[in-house]
């Protein structure tokens, strides 16, 4: 049951971080990407597909450049992430003798 969520979150970390390069070296390519974080190249190129499909980044000749919509994305991703992290804190089991008894 925890397994997937664990997947979704190292994905999404991933989607983050290939973002953030975009952000800070763009243009940047796949095999630039690929190097500097040692994900492989069609885990790279997935994640920029699903960014490019939320509108996040688009493909130059050079590389993937940002869009109008990265900034707005980056400045509610904080909140976000605080208000998720929230529920998961909502969620944990405290006491197991609770549970047991």
């Amino acid at each position: 049951m925890i397994d997937r969520l664990e997947k979704e979150v190292d994905m999404l970390e991933r989607h983050l971080q290939v973002l953030k390069m975009v952000i800070e070296n763009e243009p940047i390519g796949i095999v630039k990407m690929s190097n500097e974080t040692g994900y492989p190249h069609h885990k790279v190129r997935y994640s920029l597909r699903v960014l490019e499909e939320e509108n996040l980044i688009e493909p130059s000749s050079q590389g993937a450049i940002k869009t109008e919509r990265t900034v707005e994305f980056v400045d509610e991703l904080d909140g976000k992430l605080d208000e998720i992290v929230d529920k998961l804190e909502g969620m944990k089991i405290e006491d197991v003798a609770e549970v047991e008894g």
